[in-house]
């Protein structure tokens, strides 16, 4: 019986040994991703971020409005032509001027909002400078890859 326990003890040992990472990357003290020896050819770190003015302007409200509108008279034609009871007709009326209004706003965000000029130092050395709308957490000194055209955290 104890011999038993023995193999299955040291099996179990064996087993867990696997598992165990010597990559530099992992654990308590490794070194940072900038300073490790496998570096990706577009990661860095943020070295400055600047707010970037859009100069547009409209009255807080404008998105929600035409929006709403639109969304009205798109919900009542819509029914109207699938021949909807008068019921139906005012039910769809309200449900595209919410989804017309609540686009509008969003729309009217997105292209009056600010955004960002990231100055990212890549790990070659060379400086790109990336514009987004969101940081999504990235602040200076963080390192993160460069995807598609946007900075995100690594």
């Amino acid at each position: 019986m104890k011999i038993r326990l023995l193999a299955v003890g040291a099996i179990a040992a064996v087993a867990l040994a696997g598992c165990a990472t010597t990559s530099p990357n992992y654990g308590y003290g490794s070194p940072s991703p900038a300073s490790s020896s496998a570096r990706c050819y577009d990661c860095g770190i943020v070295t400055r971020i600047d707010t970037v003015s859009s100069g547009r302007t409209a009255p807080s409200k404008t998105g929600a409005v035409l929006g709403g509108i639109v969304g009205a008279i798109a919900g009542h034609e819509i029914s109207d032509k699938t021949g909807g009871s008068k019921g139906n007709q005012n039910i769809a009326t309200v449900a595209g001027a919410v989804g017309g209004a609540v686009a509008g706003n969003a729309i009217q965000k997105r292209t009056t909002g600010d955004s960002y000029d990231v100055h990212v130092r890549m790990d070659d050395g060379r400086t790109v400078v990336i514009n987004q709308r969101d940081l999504a957490g990235i602040r200076e000194n963080t390192y993160v890859r460069v995807v598609n055209g946007k900075v995100v955290l690594r």
